[in-house]
C-alpha cells in the first residue's frame, strides 16, 4: 500500500469534503481519514433549509452526494479509521492510524465537534445524542428531551414524527433558544411539555425506564419524571485532543489559524467547526475548507518552486 499523498484531510465533515473537492480538482493526491463515516453533524440533522440550492434536504443525504463527488473527482476516503500517533514537525508529516502509517507535506485539520455528554455518570443504553440514529424504538414511549437549541427543538419535532408518546423538553436558561419557527412548530403540539429554568439534578434507572429528577433553578423546586429514553443537546467541543501542544488553540480548545487557514505549524491547516472563529455553519464550514485547500496547493507549489532552485 502506498501511503504517500500530498495531502492528507483529518476529518470527513462538510469541511473536510470541500476541501478534498478542492484538492482532487488540483490534482493533488489527496486523502481523508475519518474516525466515524462522514458527513460529521450534518448526518444528524433531519432537514437543512439554509443551504443554498436546496429549499429542504436532509443532512445525510446532502452529505452522501458531497462524499460522492469528492471520489469522483478522485480524492480517497477512508472510514472508521482510528489514529494513534501524529508527528506534525518537519516538512513531511506523519499520522499513525490502526490502518498502517500515512503521511503528506500538508495537512488540514477539520475533526470538527462532538455532543458534550450529559454531565452526570449514569449506567443506561438510554441516553442518546442523535434522534436520527436512535429516535425509532421509542414510537408510542415518553421522552425527555435535554437543550433548547435549534438541535434540541429540531429533534424532539424529529422524535414526534417518529410516533412517540409524550416528550418534555427542558431547557436550563429562562427561554428556548432555537429560532422562532421551531419553537411555533414545537409548540403546537399538546403532547409536547416545554420547561425553561430547568435542569437534570439526578436520574435513577429502573430497567428500561429512567426516573429524572428535575431543579428549577428559579424556585429550587424539584420533580420526578418517568422517561423511556432521554435526548441531550447542550452543545458540542471541539475534537482537539490529539492536537494539543502540538497546535495553538484558544482557551476553549479551537484551533487557531490565520486568513489562509494556516496554523502555527508550517503546512498544517484547519478548517470548518473545529476552527476559533464566531459563526458554525455549513456554508462556513465549506469557506473554511475551500480556502485550506488553496492555501495548502500554494503551500505544496511553493515547495516544488524552491526544491528546483
Amino acid at each position: 500500500m502506498n501511503s504517500d499523498y500530498e495531502l492528507i484531510i483529518i476529518g470527513g465533515g462538510i469541511a473536510g469534503l470541500t476541501a478534498a473537492i478542492y484538492g482532487a480538482r488540483a490534482h493533488l493526491k489527496t486523502l481523508i481519514l475519518e474516525r466515524q463515516t462522514c458527513g460529521g453533524l450534518a448526518n444528524w440533522a433531519v432537514e437543512i433549509e439554509n443551504f443554498p440550492s436546496h429549499e429542504k434536504i436532509s443532512g445525510i443525504t446532502l452529505m452522501e452526494r458531497v462524499k460522492t463527488q469528492a471520489e469522483k473527482l478522485g480524492a480517497e476516503i477512508r472510514e472508521i479509521v482510528e489514529i494513534s500517533a501524529i508527528q506534525f514537525n518537519g516538512q513531511s508529516k506523519r499520522i499513525e492510524t490502526d490502518e498502517g502509517t500515512f503521511q503528506a507535506k500538508a495537512v488540514i485539520v477539520a475533526t470538527g465537534r462532538e455532543p458534550i455528554r450529559l454531565p452526570l455518570e449514569v449506567d443506561s443504553d438510554h441516553i442518546h445524542y442523535c434522534a436520527i440514529c436512535d429516535g425509532s424504538v421509542y414510537r408510542g414511549r415518553d421522552v425527555l428531551v435535554v437543550g433548547g437549541g435549534n438541535s434540541g427543538t429540531g429533534d424532539a419535532l424529529y422524535l414526534l414524527n417518529q410516533g412517540v408518546r409524550t416528550i418534555i423538553l427542558i431547557e436550563q436558561m429562562d427561554r428556548l433558544l432555537a429560532n422562532q419557527a421551531s419553537q411555533k412548530a414545537l409548540c403546537a403540539h399538546p403532547e409536547v411539555t416545554i420547561l425553561t429554568s430547568t435542569e437534570i439534578s439526578g436520574i435513577a434507572v429502573k430497567g428500561k425506564d429512567h426516573w429524572v429528577t428535575l431543579k428549577n433553578s428559579r424556585t429550587g423546586e424539584t420533580q420526578t419524571i418517568e422517561a423511556g429514553g432521554i435526548f441531550v443537546y447542550i452543545g458540542q467541543a471541539p475534537q482537539t485532543g490529539l492536537f494539543k501542544g502540538i497546535l495553538e488553540m484558544d482557551d476553549q480548545g479551537y484551533i487557531l489559524g490565520d486568513e489562509t487557514m494556516e496554523t502555527n505549524v508550517e503546512g498544517i491547516f484547519v478548517a470548518g467547526d473545529v476552527r476559533h472563529k464566531t459563526y458554525r455553519q455549513l456554508t462556513t464550514a465549506m469557506n473554511d475548507g475551500t480556502i485550506a485547500a488553496l492555501a495548502a496547493e500554494a503551500y505544496l507549489r511553493s515547495l516544488r518552486s524552491d526544491s528546483t532552485k
